[in-house]
């Protein structure tokens, strides 16, 4: 084949139209021209070249498929891997010299409209839900998760798979699609702050809640009931996992997606609790041979990130490891069992325990104490030997031994069991690009024992208006975006259930009564003062702090 036939151009332009720039990176394929023909009833013919014939089977169905919509053939062709790069880089070039249409490989918000406004401008456009019953099971998992392959099928699938590929490269935890009477408004939450990413109007945002629905498995006709699904992919060679979740409202069906990071191979304690003393008490607790080892905090405050640590630390495998979780956030490997609450089928936290204490293990979490049930069930596993670790919903380390008293657990086996519960909470870090140092003031000095004249690290957040200025003007901090915050750090209160406490809890003691004996006796670092110690080491701001810990 001539190099004559195909120019930067041509291959610019086919690439635009049918794929994606990245995903031709990705997948080492190219367009490289059209080839008329006269056959009735077609376009013409698209020469492909791809780099590796054995993955043609894969690849190949997908982009037949995808041409055929707009009534093309194709034709395919072997090229190098080094001749592809540089067409894609030609491409690339022309791409940017032309300022033409917005790649996929750019996934920020002005993307994600692009590809909304696309799909509302086509609004006669079809979306076929079909599934194949006949569907090879290998096949389905090597081709219809892969999101890159699936972004190429219609305008809306591509402004959802955006949306989805964004969240994971900025680090987005929670996903909000909201409709409102004049239109849809997309929130995301990033270290733990809601803040607005886009807005569209009903037609497109109707579409991209259905789309969305479809890719979890959701029934998508049903809008008048809640539903829960997942939506698993995988992307440049990563997993890529949702929790989905929708409710109907007056104006139609808001939408969150809960952003799962299955990772678990960078999980240490030793960089999930910077203080050693705390650490090293809590190593000291997991390291029991039987009772029940609590983490307490609000949704969302690295309760599972935690567990998920210790559990990794506890499996040097001699020891028999299973959980029970809703739903499975980490794939822990190595010798742990994870099975995931179905209630559907009966599968609760207290039934799995009951089931697990038939599979000879050592060590047993569950995924959440929500009921009475679980509760007495974790007490009876602790009191026969076994080793428990549990998520409770709590303020403080001292409220989570209350909560556990108003779930009807007898005073007599909370002391025998609970050995420490270690309460969270996460604060935003520093941006380092951007923070400004300030001596601290008398005032908070004394607030916070805090040594005069201190230097602190106070977050340079800019407003909206700011961040469009700075914006403009090229300088705003490209680590933080002008939010003054990037990554957490969580700050923690371990409470170590000893005789002193045993006895306050067997008196009747206040949660505020627990808490001053523990911080007297015990010498344990309230999460407030635990904040105060990373402001110290200039990882936080006193007013994180105080907007995290003490909002009671």
């Amino acid at each position: 084949m001539s190099n004559a036939k195909y120019t930067s151009t041509s291959v610019r332009k086919l690439v635009d139209k049918f794929f994606s720039l990245q995903w031709c990176r990705d997948n080492l394929v190219v367009p490289l021209y059209e080839e008329k023909t006269s056959l009735p009833m077609s376009q013409g013919v698209i020469k492909i070249a791809i780099a590796n014939y054995s993955y043609l089977g894969t690849i190949a169905n997908p982009i037949k498929e995808r041409l055929g919509q707009s009534g093309f053939k194709c034709e395919f062709i072997e090229r190098s891997q080094s001749d592809i790069q540089e067409i894609l880089d030609l491409a690339s070039e022309e791409r940017f010299i032309s300022g033409d249409s917005i790649e996929i490989s750019q996934f920020d918000e002005d993307a994600v409209l692009e590809a909304i406004k696309e799909t509302s401008e086509n609004s006669d456009e079809e979306i076929s839900f079909e599934f194949d019953d006949d569907i090879d099971e290998a096949k389905l998992e090597e081709n219809s998760l892969d999101l890159s392959i699936e972004m190429m099928e219609s305008k809306i699938q591509k402004a959802a798979g955006m949306v989805l590929i964004t969240s994971r490269r900025n680090d987005y935890s929670d996903i909000h699609i909201e409709p409102r009477e004049e239109g849809y408004n997309i929130r995301v939450r990033k270290d733990g702050v809601m803040q607005k990413f886009m807005s569209m109007s009903r037609k497109p945002g109707i579409r991209l809640v259905a789309c969305l629905k479809n890719m979890a498995e959701m029934d998508i006709a049903e809008r008048r009931a809640s539903q829960d699904g997942k939506i698993l992919r995988k992307f440049e060679g990563n997993k890529l996992e949702f929790r989905c979740s929708t409710v109907p409202g007056k104006h139609g069906e808001k939408m969150v997606l809960r952003v799962l990071n299955s990772d678990a191979s960078a999980l240490n304690l030793d960089t999930l609790i910077h203080i050693e003393s705390v650490r090293k008490n809590f190593r000291n607790i997991m390291n029991s041979t039987n009772g029940i080892v609590i983490v307490s905090g609000p949704t969302g405050s690295g309760k599972s990130t935690t567990l998920a640590a210790a559990l990794k630390e506890k499996d040097t495998g001699d020891t028999n490891i299973v959980t029970a979780e809703e739903p499975i956030e980490y794939d822990m490997g190595g010798d742990i069992n994870q099975v995931e609450v179905n209630r559907a089928k009966g599968q609760t936290f207290a039934m799995l325990l009951r089931t697990f204490l038939r599979q000879d293990p050592d060590v047993i979490l569950i995924g959440e104490t929500r009921d009475p049930e679980t509760a007495e069930s974790s007490m009876d596993a602790a009191e026969t030997g076994h080793l428990v670790f549990t998520t409770l919903h709590a303020n403080s380390s001292t409220s989570s031994l209350t909560r556990l008293l108003d779930m009807d657990v007898p005073k007599y086996k909370l002391n025998a069991s609970v050995r420490g519960v270690l309460a969270q909470r996460l604060l935003r870090k520093v941006c380092t690009g951007c923070a400004i140092k300030r001596p601290i003031s008398d005032m908070e000095a004394i607030e916070f024992n805090i040594k005069k004249n201190t230097p602190i690290m106070h977050a340079n957040s800019l407003t909206a208006k700011e961040k469009a200025e700075r914006k403009k003007e090229n300088t705003l901090c490209q680590k933080c975006l002008g939010s003054g915050y990037k990554g957490r750090v969580g700050t923690y209160e371990l409470l170590i259930v000893d005789r002193k406490i045993q006895n306050a809890i067997s008196k009747g003691l206040t949660d505020r009564e627990l808490e001053k004996l523990a911080v007297e006796e015990n010498s344990m670092l309230t999460l407030t003062q635990y904040g105060v110690e990373l402001v110290k080491e200039n990882l936080t701001t006193l007013s994180e702090v105080v907007r995290v810990c003490k909002s009671d």
